[in-house]
C-alpha cells in the first residue's frame, strides 16, 4: 500500500517500525511485508526515511495473529478439534484407547464399528439393510451411466436412502446409531454385482466381496483380509473427509447428509482414490516384471510414487503392516506382494519411504481379481462408520462451532468502486 502523509490528530498514536515489529513478534522486514499485502498502512516520517504505523491497526493485527495461532496445531497451522475417537502417535493408532490393529485383527468390521460408536463390544453383530431402503437405493444407482465411479454410486445411494427415511432429522444418539446400522449395509446392497449373484446376508465383508470380485468362491483367507481391511480403515483421526463430515454435523445436517459430505471429499487422488493409483502402478510392475522402469517413468513425468509414505507415520504405516501379514497367507497374492516389495526397494534408492495402506490395498485388490477402483469402494464403505462416529460426537458439541474466521489478506478497505 502507498505511504500516506500523517495528520496531526493521530500522530501521537503512531508506532515506529521497531515498535510495530516488537508488538507483532516479527522482524522489521515482515512489518513491511504486511504493508505490501494491505494488512497494515504506513506513513512516512516527516523529513526522515522511516515510516510509522497506526497503533490500533498493529494491535488488531497482533490479536488476529494470536487468534490464528491459538486455533492451529503445532504441526503447521491446521485446525485442531478435541475428540475421543482416534489417537495416532508413535507409528500406532488407537480406537477409544484400544490398539486399532489389535481390534481389527481380532474382530469383524461390524464389531469394530460398534466399538467406535458406543465404546462397547457387541460380539457377532451384523448389519441389516431394510428392504425399502435397498430398493430405492438400487433404483437410483441403476440410472447412472456405466462409467460412474464407486463414489458416485455410493453418494447417490446415500441420498436415495435418505429419501426413504422420514425420521432422518432425528439427531438423538439412538436414532443416528439406527441410521448407521442400516445405511452401511444399504450402500453395499446398492452396488452392482461383479459378474455373479449378489450376496445380501452374512458378514458385510462377504456381501461386499460379491460386488468387487468376479471370483464366486473366495477362500477364507481372502475374505478375512477384506474384512480386516475394512476394520483397519474405519477411522483415521481428522482426515479431510472426516473434517467435512464434522462441519456438516456442526450445522446439524442429518447423518445421511453428513456421510454425503464425506463422500464428496474422498474422491480426490490424495485421499480415498489413492489406492487406485497404487493398483495401476502395481499392475504395470507385474506386467513388466521389474519396478525400475515403471518408477523411472513416474519420476520422469513428475508424479509422486503412490502407495509410499504417510505424513502421520514417520516409520511404518501400522495398517499396511497388518494387512501385508494377512496377504502373505494367500498363495495367489505372492506375485503382487513381490511386486510391492520391488516398488519399495527401488524407490528407497532415492527416497527411503515405507509402504502405506494404499499399497497394501492394491495388493489385495489385484490378487483378488478386483478392478482398480475397488480400493476406493473399500475405503468409502469402511470410513462411513468412522464418519458416523464423528457426526455423533459433533452433535454433542455447540452448534456451528466449526466456523473458523477468515484471516483477511486482501486490500485494506475502503477501496474505490471498480470501473
Amino acid at each position: 500500500m502507498r505511504d500516506q502523509e500523517p495528520s496531526p490528530r493521530d500522530a501521537e498514536r503512531r508506532l515506529s517500525t521497531k515498535e510495530a515489529a516488537e508488538l507483532l513478534g516479527v522482524k522489521p522486514e515482515t512489518v513491511y511485508a504486511y504493508v505490501s499485502r494491505g494488512q497494515l498502512s504506513s506513513r512516512r516520517v516527516t523529513g526522515g526515511r522511516g515510516s510509522t504505523f497506526d497503533a490500533r491497526e498493529v494491535d488488531a493485527l497482533a490479536r488476529r495473529n494470536r487468534r490464528d495461532a491459538a486455533g492451529s496445531s503445532p504441526s503447521g497451522g491446521e485446525l485442531s478439534v478435541r475428540t475421543r475417537i482416534t489417537l495416532i502417535e508413535s507409528d500406532r493408532y488407537y480406537y477409544r484407547g484400544v490398539d486399532a490393529v489389535d481390534l481389527a485383527t481380532r474382530h469383524s468390521y461390524e464389531e469394530v464399528a460398534e466399538w467406535l460408536w458406543t465404546g462397547r463390544m457387541r460380539p457377532g453383530t451384523t448389519f441389516t439393510a431394510p428392504a425399502a431402503s435397498v430398493a430405492v437405493a438400487r433404483r437410483a444407482v441403476d440410472t447412472l451411466p456405466e462409467h460412474a465411479s464407486p463414489t458416485d454410486l455410493l453418494r447417490v445411494a446415500t441420498i436415495a436412502a435418505a429419501t426413504a427415511d422420514p425420521l432422518r432429522y432425528d439427531l438423538s444418539e439412538d436414532a443416528v446409531l439406527g441410521t448407521a446400522r442400516t445405511l452401511i449395509p444399504t450402500l453395499v446392497a446398492a452396488l452392482p454385482p461383479a459378474g455373479h449373484d449378489r450376496r445380501d446376508e452374512g458378514p458385510l465383508a462377504h456381501r461386499l466381496w460379491t460386488r468387487l470380485s468376479p471370483r464366486k468362491d473366495p477362500d477364507e483367507a481372502s475374505l478375512r483380509a477384506l474384512d480386516t481391511a475394512l476394520a483397519l480403515l474405519v477411522d483415521h483421526d481428522l482426515a479431510a473427509s472426516t473434517l467435512a463430515v464434522r462441519v456438516a454435523a456442526s450445522a446439524r445436517a442429518h447423518a445421511y447428509a453428513a456421510v454425503s459430505a464425506g463422500l464428496g471429499v474422498i474422491e480426490g487422488p490424495l485421499h480415498g482414490a489413492a489406492s487406485g493409483l497404487a493398483h495401476r502402478l502395481l499392475v504395470d510392475v507385474l506386467d513388466q516384471g521389474d519396478a525400475a522402469p515403471v518408477i523411472a517413468d513416474e519420476l520422469r513425468a513428475g508424479r509422486r510414487i503412490p502407495g509410499l509414505g504417510h505424513r502421520l507415520y514417520p516409520g511404518e504405516d501400522p495398517r499396511a503392516r497388518a494387512l501385508f501379514a494377512l496377504l502373505e497367507r494367500i498363495p495367489r497374492a505372492e506375485p503382487a506382494l513381490l511386486a510391492a516389495r520391488d516398488i519399495v526397494e527401488t524407490t528407497a534408492r532415492h527416497a527411503p519411504l515405507h509402504a502405506n495402506v494404499d499399497l497394501a490395498l492394491a495388493v489385495l485388490t489385484t490378487s483378488c481379481g478386483m478392478p482398480p477402483t475397488a480400493g476406493e469402494t473399500i475405503f468409502a464403505v469402511a470410513r462411513t462408520a468412522g464418519w458416523i462416529a464423528h457426526a455423533l460426537e459433533e452433535y454433542g458439541e455447540r452448534p456451528l462451532r466449526m466456523r473458523p474466521s477468515g484471516l483477511y489478506a486482501g486490500p485494506k478497505p475502503p477501496q474505490p468502486l471498480p470501473e
